[in-house]
């Protein structure tokens, strides 16, 4: 599998270290988005400067993207490989009120939106809030 993990990262022009190698298992393993603090939950020993770091190198590559959920806790998610972080690759995400995790929602792209003359978005962003299906 790390062969496999090498050449993701490789194909998103990232050097492979331990580390990284380590988060991308943690991150293609994880159901959900998560957050700087639970990644280092995930790991016994780590520096959570080294995560942030790690986390941000991969946001510059477009291996994960970032979602702001509202809790005040930035959350990331693995990209697909064929992911290249456009406007119209972009996707609603969803955050459980009750258990408090962030899925994303890949099935359901954002439409594109007109914008007045000299308006140039950046980003956008959809997060639906309310009970996953395990907690409905």
């Amino acid at each position: 599998m790390i062969p496999e993990l090498e050449q993701r990262l490789k194909k998103r022009e990232i050097h492979p270290t331990a580390m990284r190698l380590l988060v991308l298992k943690k991150l293609q393993n994880s159901e959900h988005a998560i957050s700087l603090n639970e990644l280092e939950a995930l790991f016994d020993q780590a520096d959570k400067t080294t995560l942030y770091r790690t986390l941000k190198t991969f946001e510059k590559n477009k291996l994960v993207h970032s979602i702001d959920d509202g809790t005040g806790s930035m959350k990331y998610a693995l990209c697909d490989e064929s992911c290249d972080c456009l406007p119209e690759q972009a996707h609603m995400h969803f955050h459980c009120n009750k258990c408090e995790l962030t899925f994303c929602m890949k099935e359901y792209n954002l439409p594109k939106i007109q914008l007045p003359k000299k308006f140039k978005a950046e980003e956008t962003s959809l997060v639906v809030k309310g009970l996953c299906e395990k907690c409905s």
